[in-house]
């Protein structure tokens, strides 16, 4: 019971940090893009795919058609808080995807994201 106890003090040591992260799926090179406020709920996205209820219903179908081990989650930037009153994380988030959206373009055949309107 000690080690559990450990194991949940050392998770809410971790520091909450925002950024930019990929799925990629090993065996065909599909990539997707996602941003979130804190990396923690990356745990969450793999249960959600694991049980089919992700919103991206494409990434769920060869998830559940290629297997877990297939892909490969990997934070690709870390959003760098701002000490200015005016700072607004989630907008300044929202830039960072769009910047990765633009270099990686996963839209299509090379990846999972839909490209904005």
């Amino acid at each position: 019971m000690d080690r559990k106890k450990a194991l949940k003090q050392q998770y809410r040591e971790i520091p909450i940090e925002a950024g930019i992260y990929t799925i990629t799926n090993k065996k065909n090179g599909k990539i997707f893009v996602a941003s979130t406020r804190n990396f923690k709920t990356i745990n969450g996205v793999k249960f959600s795919l694991e049980n089919g209820g992700y919103a991206n219903k494409k990434l769920v179908e060869e998830w559940k058609e290629y297997g877990k081990d297939a892909f490969s989650f990997e934070i690709v930037e870390v959003l760098k808080p701002k000490e200015d009153p005016y700072y607004n994380e989630k907008e300044e988030l929202a830039k960072l995807e769009d910047k990765w959206l633009e270099k990686l373009l996963p839209f299509g055949d090379r990846g999972y994201n839909n490209e904005k309107k």
